[in-house]
């Protein structure tokens, strides 16, 4: 049986990374984001690494966390706890999302987006013992508060990162550059900032704990309404999987959104870095020259959307409940074949399901090759047959009736 909660995982920080790249074309937005740089919190997360230039190939680890704080530390205050609809407080500190973002050096070359499901079964990077990977986070914190009675949150979260940045490298072999994590406040806010993301949906989508329920056909997704479908995964075939394919198709939707002119007047551009300062967490090394020269970079290119290689999906483990069974060895040669620019399209081993990949504003779950035309305003698939979204184009007068 799975765990008897809330599934919370979303793609929050990848949102607003995808958002904060709009404001690069626009002169005033980087010029208000800049002047907003000095009230963005920091993470000294990677430690000493050796500096990147603004033109090398880079690797990002994207981080959406379970919290009911602010990026400082402060308490959400309970009319925004009321409308994240998240449950209670069970679960804090998970990192529900957990996306490498490669951006290679060469202008010609596609960027990569690779999920890792959260129940993923992995060795934690401080004490060698198997956990699900999303709560290497929460046990970094655990094991820094035991050895320091009194440590301040701030640094336990500190050490928290620190955990999951190392579990990661282990686990994929890649190198981490740069470190960005944002909640599930952030989250909602980025999708009311930009408008929302039409979808359509072949069927209804209900799930009354993950606090969902829409209509087929056209419509706009956003706010706690988006946070809650992009974390459903009860009802889905393959569960914590389909719910990462539904979150990359979403994901594609939002920089489909954000990049053809949702954020362009001084209002929403406003709002969006109100939320980034206050909901959004960097490493220090990434400050805002260099993110938003790396964002223009990542902005002027397709993105690959793809997932590690997984095996079974209903893994019994002794003390994690049911997880998702991970080869350490199989990931780490998909993940260097990504960066490397040799990966094929399938992004699964054999024997395995296969994980749908997608290409910046598009998005076709269960296919094992890129889309690169406009999507099709009729939806892919039903909640009970997968976790199929089409994002397509503005929405229409009338909605298009559901197939």
């Amino acid at each position: 049986m799975r765990a008897r909660r809330v599934a919370r995982s979303v793609l929050r920080v990848a949102v607003a990374l995808a958002s904060v790249a709009v404001l690069v074309a626009t002169g005033y937005g980087w010029s208000a984001l800049r002047t907003a740089s000095a009230t963005i919190v920091t993470s000294d997360a990677l430690g000493e690494r050796e500096p990147l230039g603004l033109d090398e190939a880079f690797t990002a680890l994207l981080v959406g966390i379970d919290s009911r704080t602010d990026s400082s530390g402060n308490p959400l205050p309970p009319e925004v706890l009321a409308q994240l609809r998240a449950g209670e407080d069970e679960g804090q500190f998970n990192t529900d999302t957990i996306i490498l973002l490669h951006v290679p050096a060469g202008p010609e070359s596609s960027a990569s987006a690779i999920s890792i499901p959260r129940d993923s079964f992995v060795a934690m990077a401080g004490t060698g013992r198997l956990h699900k990977i999303n709560s290497a986070y929460r046990r970094g914190m655990e094991r820094a508060a035991e050895s320091a009675p009194g440590l301040p949150e701030r640094q336990q979260r500190e050490a928290g990162r620190q955990e999951l940045v190392r579990t990661v490298e282990q686990l994929t072999g890649v190198p981490i550059d740069h470190f960005a994590e944002v909640n599930l406040a952030g989250f909602v806010e980025i999708t009311e900032a930009i408008g929302g993301v039409p979808v359509c949906l072949n069927a209804p989508v209900r799930e009354e704990r993950a606090g969902i329920d829409l209509p087929a056909g056209y419509q706009t997704v956003s706010g706690a309404d988006a946070l809650a479908f992009v974390r459903q995964r009860r009802d889905l075939p393959d569960g914590d999987l389909d719910r990462v394919t539904r979150q990359q198709a979403f994901l594609a939707g939002v920089a489909r959104s954000a990049l053809t002119g949702t954020l362009t007047d001084p209002a929403s551009l406003d709002r969006l870095i109100r939320t980034v300062t206050r909901y959004v967490v960097l490493d220090r090394r990434w400050d805002v020259d260099a993110l938003l020269e790396q964002l223009r970079r990542a902005a002027g290119r397709d993105i690959t959307f793809r997932t590690i290689p997984t095996g079974r999906p209903d893994l019994e483990t002794p003390v994690d409940g049911i997880a998702v069974e991970v080869d350490p060895a199989a990931v780490r040669e998909f993940t260097r074949a990504v960066v490397d620019g040799t990966a094929p399209a399938t992004t699964t081993a054999p024997g395995t399901p296969t994980r749908g990949t997608a290409t910046r504003g598009t998005a076709t779950p269960g296919t094992s090759t890129p889309s690169t035309s406009t999507p099709s305003p009729v939806a892919a698939a039903s909640p009970t047959a997968g976790p199929g979204v089409t994002l397509g184009p503005p929405l229409p007068t009338q909605p298009a009736a559901p197939v």
